[in-house]
């Protein structure tokens, strides 16, 4: 009779207890897994063999793992690096820098670890490239005519239009006079320097048509001597111009950001922009930084220009 009363007694609310403890302690086993790195949030990658845990987004690789589907040692990106994806990589890419003076920017939202600095026009300036803008110009000052569509981040400002008989005859004048001057003084220069380019060419041809003709179905590389160039840089650079030395820089790898950042730095002055770049590639290519010059401008068609630069350091 008493084990009769006992146990109808609490058969309802032990059941239900029973079970509810059960699924909480369910939950938390399910949470633990989770958090111990049991489910790749991220994806996979494979190594030697495991398939570990993509780091998230703001890390970087630090060691891989030791047991399929669990993560490896994941690391926060450091200051001024950022990680905007999953990864495996064992390092952070550097942020972007807004703080070129020639490129009109300015910082609109700074780096994070998981997202890239983002850069805006300063006020004054506007970049109509649907594209990244890398560099912003200046917005157009209407003066005395006064403006009719101010300038925005996106679009240059415009004008009102000029009203007829704004100008007189002597302010006319005045500005044909200062056309014709500045016209003339450019004919100059481009005169000059085709001269000096022809005189130039001329003292290289001469040059080689006194090598014998064996030597001069030499490789170039090997008539190159392994020279310091610091004290040639002026004239190298003259020699090769923008263009090729920026071609030269690409094909040894040099970073496409070092690259833009001599553009920026010398904006309209390429004889400033290749010796910068110049330098930059003869600190990485170490001894050999001549005959790897010559060698690379041969190899891309270039033997014009790779004869100058043998000629300049003979």
């Amino acid at each position: 009779m008493m084990m009769a009363s006992d146990s109808s007694k609490f058969p309802v609310w032990f059941t239900a207890f029973t079970v509810l403890l059960c699924l909480l302690v369910s939950g938390s086993s399910s949470a633990a897994d989770l958090k111990n790195g049991s489910q790749c949030v991220d994806g996979t990658y494979q190594h030697e063999g495991l398939t570990c845990c993509l780091c998230a987004a703001g890390l970087h690789l630090k060691s891989h793992c030791t047991k399929s589907q669990t993560y490896g040692e994941c690391k926060t990106c450091d200051s001024g690096q950022y990680s905007s994806h999953p990864t495996k990589q064992i390092s952070c890419d550097p942020c972007r820098s807004c703080s070129q003076i020639s490129a009109g920017l300015e910082v609109d939202e700074p780096c994070k670890p998981d997202a890239d600095t983002k850069c805006r026009c300063k006020k004054g300036h506007y970049c109509d490239s649907e594209e990244i803008c890398i560099t912003c110009a200046p917005c157009e000052e209407c003066g005395d005519v006064g403006i009719k569509k101010a300038c925005t981040a996106r679009t240059n400002t415009v004008c009102n239009d000029k009203i007829e008989g704004g100008l007189n005859d002597g302010a006319i004048a005045g500005i044909l006079v200062a056309v014709t001057a500045i016209l003339f003084l450019i004919g100059l220069v481009l005169a000059f320097l085709w001269k000096r380019r022809r005189d130039e060419k001329r003292r290289r041809e001469h040059s080689l048509a006194s090598q014998p003709n064996d030597v001069e179905r030499q490789p170039l590389k090997e008539l190159v001597p392994v020279v310091d160039l610091q004290s040639h840089m002026t004239d190298i650079a003259e020699a090769i111009g923008w263009r090729d030395m920026r071609e030269v820089a690409m094909r040894s790898l040099i970073p496409i950001p070092t690259i833009e950042s001599c553009e920026l730095n010398h904006p309209g002055n390429s004889q400033e922009q290749t010796l910068e770049l110049l330098k930059i590639w003869v600190e990485k290519q170490g001894r050999e930084a001549s005959k790897n010059l010559v060698q690379i401008l041969e190899d891309k068609g270039k033997r014009g220009k790779a004869e100058s630069v043998v000629q300049i350091l003979s």
